[in-house]
């Protein structure tokens, strides 16, 4: 079912004024960064970069999203509890932008959201039967362990990925537009605009985040992103009875979803803490492959955008969106193919026998 024209208006002036706001903001919070001291310094071997940088840029993406969000979307109970959530996120990741604070007190600020977010009614009551396409599992009292569980285990999940420039904001971009579409398909108006407020604040910050990155987003921009599409995810798409919409929150976060649990049992089975970071995530395992950033950023952008789509092509009830699904997904693979193994030139007579592949790619990127 398509929206009116008055949504598609708001979904427009929502997504369009978070991306002002996001944009014109970063500069500004790129000094107030450099003020405080909230720089990341390269020193250890999981990092990229080669030169002291700016985070705390999500602070930006935050306020042009909650500004959005003020603006077109009605404050009901439930958009108060992601948006209190959120703003116990945000503060807590830029205090550790900051001061770097212990991994249990993060995970105790990111309880304390979730808590805040299922107080005001975001949580599972049933979940799927992989069994049926239409038969609901009431979970009864392990709704708020479970809830607690997708809120925080999707918060971190951005955060580990954030490893590259322009990584965690272009896959939580790709993230947020696939379940806006989905959204859209389902009738759900209100999730919609909150999505197109999170997307156009993600790209709004983008132009600084891409590589060679001027600011990094750091915990305050990561785990905010992460949170929101768990939280949003709950309101709009979970609540469905059918297996596809369990599917669809899962697909659209399966690039940092499958990232953290890989991440998570291999520090277990290493004999480490689940919070000992290592160079062992995708984005890292790509670059030791020997792509350059860009290329890996790539990869995982196509990949996300793939699985995307996929979302896209199981909610989708029309020929014409499942045509348009696998077009989209063909020109993607096509492109990404092309740009991480580019066919090779004719060296030009002058160039000493070299050609634009000799050229070393990585420069800085966000830590993990």
């Amino acid at each position: 079912m398509l929206p009116n024209l008055s949504l598609w208006v708001r979904i427009l002036l929502a997504a369009l004024v978070a991306f002002g706001i996001a944009y014109l903001l970063t500069p500004p919070v790129k000094s107030f960064a450099e003020r405080l001291g909230a720089i990341d310094v390269p020193k250890d071997g999981r990092r990229v970069h080669d030169h002291p940088v700016p985070r705390m840029g999500g602070l930006a993406i935050f306020l042009g999203f909650v500004i959005s969000l003020l603006l077109f979307v009605t404050m009901s109970r439930q958009v108060t509890g992601i948006l209190l959530g959120a703003l116990i996120i945000a503060v807590m990741g830029a205090v550790d932008d900051i001061v770097s604070l212990n991994p249990w007190v993060k995970l105790a600020a990111q309880i304390a959201a979730a808590l805040v977010a299922i107080s005001c009614g975001l949580v599972f009551q049933v979940i799927s039967n992989p069994l049926s396409s239409t038969e609901m599992i009431d979970i009864g009292w392990l709704a708020i362990p479970i809830t607690i569980v997708w809120i925080v285990g999707c918060t971190n999940a951005v955060n580990l990925i954030d490893g590259l420039d322009g990584l965690a904001v272009g896959v939580s971009t790709i993230s947020a537009l696939t379940m806006l579409l989905v959204a859209l398909f389902v009738s759900e108006p209100m999730v919609s605009v909150i999505l197109a407020a999170l997307t156009g604040a993600c790209i709004g910050f983008m132009p600084y985040n891409l590589n060679p990155a001027k600011i990094f987003m750091g915990d305050v921009g990561s785990q905010f992103l992460g949170f929101v599409l768990s939280t949003v995810s709950i309101l709009g798409l979970f609540k469905f009875h059918a297996i596809i919409t369990f599917l669809v929150p899962l697909l659209a976060l399966a690039v940092p979803l499958a990232d953290t649990v890989f991440a998570f049992f291999r520090r277990l089975l290493h004999g480490q803490s689940p919070f000992h970071a290592d160079r062992k995530h995708f984005h890292h395992r790509l670059i030791d492959l020997g792509m350059d950033q860009k290329q890996a950023v790539a990869v995982l952008y196509g990949v996300s955008a793939l699985l995307g789509l996929l979302a896209v092509l199981l909610a989708g009830d029309s020929v014409l969106v499942r045509i348009l699904c696998l077009v989209a997904g063909f020109g993607i693979s096509i492109t990404v193919w092309r740009f991480v193994f580019p066919r090779k030139k004719d060296v030009p007579a002058h160039s000493g026998g070299k050609t634009e592949e000799g050229k070393d790619g990585a420069e800085a990127c966000d830590p993990t």
